[in-house]
């Protein structure tokens, strides 16, 4: 049934990856790369894949993105993908054998990595996301950040088995820059819908810093269990006193 499958990705300055990525969804027919300002050669580099249509839009939120992606397919299935992911063969073996089911969305683990260690805490294990859905009564929400599927009630979810790789960040400097880029995002997504305070923003931090480093393990995963849990909380300080001056411009508390 995979033939009635389209493959969407987002991108944007992703040529790290995108040559493998885009290599184990050659048995797809139709792969969606919609690129938000890539200033690098990941448009040259996906323009090799005869299975791959590129096209082009500023960035609008990753959500609203990958609903823009999805109007651009053939196929009323979706495969949504990111370009620092990579299938093994097995999955996409058994996403090719799925009898299709209009009444399920499909999820995948994915198994994460930081520079190229596989991370077994802070809530990077067993990492199951929605990636499969057909988008007649399924579709993204508009977050700009940690966007998710929205599907009517009677929709179940079917967990595959087998699981894929994705490269997270190669370095401190790519996780930090990244959850200043999110924590806006996020910030940006509440004003005037939810309450943030310097206080708050202090206490959730903290309580984010001892959730992960100390009940989600990162304390016995070296040297990144304990980056992965400061810039947790960091994100989770950031996000809150981001919120709180945006509501202050607003007029909100």
């Amino acid at each position: 049934m995979a033939e009635s499958i389209s493959v969407t990705m987002i991108t944007r300055d992703a040529s790290r990856y995108l040559a493998e990525s885009l290599d184990a969804l050659r048995r797809f027919d139709e792969v969606i790369v919609l690129d938000n300002g890539s200033t690098d050669n990941t448009i040259a580099l996906a323009q090799t894949f005869s299975n791959v249509k590129v096209f082009k839009s500023p960035f609008i939120g990753f959500g609203p993105l990958k609903n823009l992606a999805a109007s651009y397919a053939k196929n009323e299935w979706i495969l949504s993908v990111d370009s620092d992911e990579i299938f093994s063969k097995k999955l996409v073996d058994e996403i090719f054998a799925l009898s299709l089911d209009q009444g399920r969305i499909y999820a995948i683990v994915r198994d994460n990595y930081y520079n190229g260690k596989l991370m077994r805490c802070c809530g990077w294990e067993n990492d199951s996301v929605d990636r499969l859905y057909n988008r007649g009564p399924v579709y993204f929400n508009d977050n700009q950040v940690h966007e998710s599927l929205v599907f009517p009630e009677g929709i179940t979810r079917e967990t595959l088995r087998y699981r894929f790789r994705h490269y997270t960040y190669e370095s401190a400097e790519e996780l930090i820059a990244k959850m200043q880029y999110y924590s806006t995002l996020w910030a940006a997504d509440h004003i005037g819908k939810k309450s943030a305070s310097p206080a708050k923003a202090v206490v959730r931090s903290l309580f984010a810093f001892v959730k992960f480093y100390f009940f989600k393990k990162g304390l016995m995963n070296g040297y990144e269990g304990l980056l992965i849990s400061v810039t947790n909380a960091n994100s989770v300080f950031y996000k809150y006193i981001k919120l709180y001056e945006m509501n202050r411009e607003k007029g909100q508390k």
